[in-house]
């Protein structure tokens, strides 16, 4: 006789009740909502753009509340006959990161911004918070929305050619990785679909990726650029590419983006997709990841691989940068008397709330940076763009340098925790 546990019941039970409240509330279809976010150092408007369907809600049907406090802000559905809570995620944006610069200090700005939501059954409120200086969240924006509004556009994605490189099953139950092509013209697609594969192998082997080949889908979206390449403003190098990426974003050379969200999405919008990654066609050393926005990367310069893994921590998981020698255009982006909501640095503000427990018995907190700590997960002094107040788990890490090592065993468990959230 088989005998089933009572954690597979209970986990069986909260999955069906899962999968009814999803198909009470939503359909398989996705609404995704444009806005600008404009403003300075000081000031965030909400300007509201326009809404449209698409036609693949990649994820979990299980899933729907955002348990990780992360992102500098967060969108939030209300069903309107109940007020019930029945979709949220945060997200992080470059509008963001420039507002900590000096330039938005003298000058106003905006930022095409889009947020996506299985496409609702009945009508919802939208509310899009803010997160605070001091770590919590207010409301920023609000908003009814009545899915049968027929200022709802439902026109056709964008016609590109998609492949699917590495096939894991049902998007519902996989993680499911878009990479888009940018600066690759017509005539280098089969470059850009081998460019994918080398990235699949780059991701297959960093753990903790490595442990869930049957759980990430893997797409290929053939975006055509009438040239190859990206912009360098500062070498006055300036290429027509389908998704207007560019080096020297806020004045740092390395820093390679693109603030076009409105065409990353809709490229995007051709396959089922949890997260979108850029891949550029350069051999320039550059990339960024901006966490539920995207991550971005070039293809061919000898350290893309580590570049890769190091940009997907931020906009996959929600890493923090844990280097703080290198130069940035960000001023006191980390306030000392608020704990950092990303996993992998604390202010000591809430220590306990990170990693503590991870901490082996014997290890000094503060922990030296000597080598007997090496491969040792402590409370390392040095982390987000700031060698004093600001800690970081071990003496290296991919989200620190682009050393021999990999994750540090805090940034694994946050990936594998990421993971997990999309793959029920």
């Amino acid at each position: 006789m088989k005998f089933i546990s009572i954690q597979a019941i209970l986990l069986l039970s909260v999955n069906t009740l899962a999968q009814n409240t999803f198909d009470r509330y939503f359909t398989d279809k996705v609404l995704r909502f444009d806005f600008m976010l404009a403003g300075n150092s000081q000031k965030t408007v909400v300007y509201p753009v326009g809404m449209k369907q698409e036609p693949y809600w990649a994820g979990s049907e299980n899933t729907l509340i955002d348990p990780f406090n992360y992102g500098n802000f967060k969108y939030e559905l209300f069903d309107s006959a109940d007020n019930d809570l029945i979709y949220s995620r945060g997200f992080c944006t470059l509008f963001q990161e420039w507002q900590t610069t000096d330039e938005a200090k003298n000058i106003e700005r905006s930022f095409h911004e889009v947020a996506t939501m299985p496409f609702p059954k009945n009508k919802v409120r939208f509310v899009l918070s803010i997160r605070e200086h001091n770590g919590s969240f207010s409301k920023l924006y609000a908003t009814d929305i009545d899915p049968a509004d027929y200022y709802i556009k439902k026109e056709r994605t964008t016609d590109a050619v998609v492949t699917k490189i590495h096939d894991a099953g049902d998007p519902h139950h996989c993680v499911d990785l878009a990479f888009i092509a940018e600066g690759y013209k017509a005539d280098e697609m089969n470059k850009f679909r081998e460019d994918v594969r080398k990235m699949t192998d780059v991701l297959f082997a960093e753990a903790p990726f490595n442990s869930y080949r049957d759980k990430i889908n893997i797409w290929a979206v053939e975006a055509v650029s009438e040239d190859s390449g990206t912009d360098i403003p500062g070498e006055n190098i300036y290429e027509n590419t389908v998704l207007n990426s560019s080096f020297y974003t806020f004045g740092t050379d390395r820093y390679l983006t693109t603030q076009d969200i409105n065409s990353v999405n809709n490229m995007a919008a051709a396959a089922p997709h949890d997260h979108i990654i850029v891949l550029i066609n350069s051999t320039r050393y550059g990339g960024g990841g901006v966490y539920n926005y995207y991550t971005g990367t070039t293809a061919g310069n000898v350290l893309s691989p580590k570049v890769f893994i190091h940009e997907l921590g931020h906009g996959f998981a929600g890493l923090a940068d844990e280097y703080y020698s290198s130069s940035v255009a960000y001023d006191e982006f980390y306030p000392l008397n608020v704990e950092p909501w990303e996993p992998n640095i604390t202010t000591m503000v809430d220590f306990g709330s990170k990693w503590k427990n991870m901490i082996p018995k014997g290890i000094p907190v503060p922990t030296p940076a000597e080598d007997k700590y090496s491969n040792v997960t402590g409370l390392f002094e040095g982390g987000g763009y700031s060698a004093k107040g600001i800690y970081r788990p071990e003496i290296d890490c991919r989200m620190k340098s682009n050393g021999s090592k990999g994750y540090c065993s805090v940034c694994r468990e946050a990936v594998r925790k990421m993971i997990e959230f999309y793959t029920r």
